[in-house]
């Protein structure tokens, strides 16, 4: 397992640091009024009616995000995934976090075990399951943000693992902004912590 890089000015961050975050945040939040675009799946999957409709290939779905001058995710969920449930019934539940994702990005749904084919941007053909392998997918809720770079699709940010709320806002703000170009989220996120004291 890799460790996510030392975050400047902070404690480094680990999975087990966001797990921890993760556990205590549930259990200090009520579980919020519940949010018609939220829904579980038959799949076992949490998701949002607002997430991108696709057939799974996504170079095109890249370009469509694209072409509407919106930004482009993946979604990595599994089922029975506290952190995913929390993340579509707590998260995506407050305005203030769900309305600028929702306004900006195209985002599509994967399950990490899923049996659906998926055409990678490069046109290679893989299930669910062994494209999340390929791209080393090792928790849920992960989101890897990629964007069109000389014509071609980069991934340009992950999150994996679910983040404070505060965080994990910022790191679609981030991905946004294209500050992914002058630098590392935490480098970009400790630059914005200094402005704000």
């Amino acid at each position: 397992m890799t460790k996510a890089p030392a975050r400047t000015g902070r404690a480094p961050l680990h999975r087990r640091t966001l797990l921890a975050g993760a556990a205590g945040l549930l259990a200090g939040l009520p579980a919020g009024p519940a949010d018609a675009a939220t829904r579980l799946g038959d799949d076992g999957l949490y998701t949002q009616d607002w997430y991108a409709d696709s057939f799974l290939d996504l170079a095109e779905d890249l370009a469509a995000a694209t072409a509407k001058g919106r930004h482009f995710a993946l979604q990595w969920s599994q089922r029975g995934c506290i952190y995913c449930k929390s993340l579509h019934t707590v998260y995506f539940a407050d305005p203030a976090i769900e309305a600028p994702i929702k306004a900006a990005f195209d985002i599509v749904h994967l399950d990490l075990f899923g049996a659906r084919e998926v055409t990678w941007f490069d046109g290679t053909r893989l299930f669910e399951k062994a494209l999340g392998q390929r791209e080393r997918i090792r928790a849920t809720p992960t989101f890897q943000f990629f964007a069109l770079e000389g014509g071609t699709a980069k991934e340009v940010a992950r999150m994996p693992g679910l983040l404070p709320q505060a965080e994990f806002a910022a790191m679609f703000r981030y991905v946004a902004a294209g500050a992914y170009r002058d630098g590392p989220f935490d480098a970009w996120l400790a630059r914005q912590d200094g402005r704000k004291s």
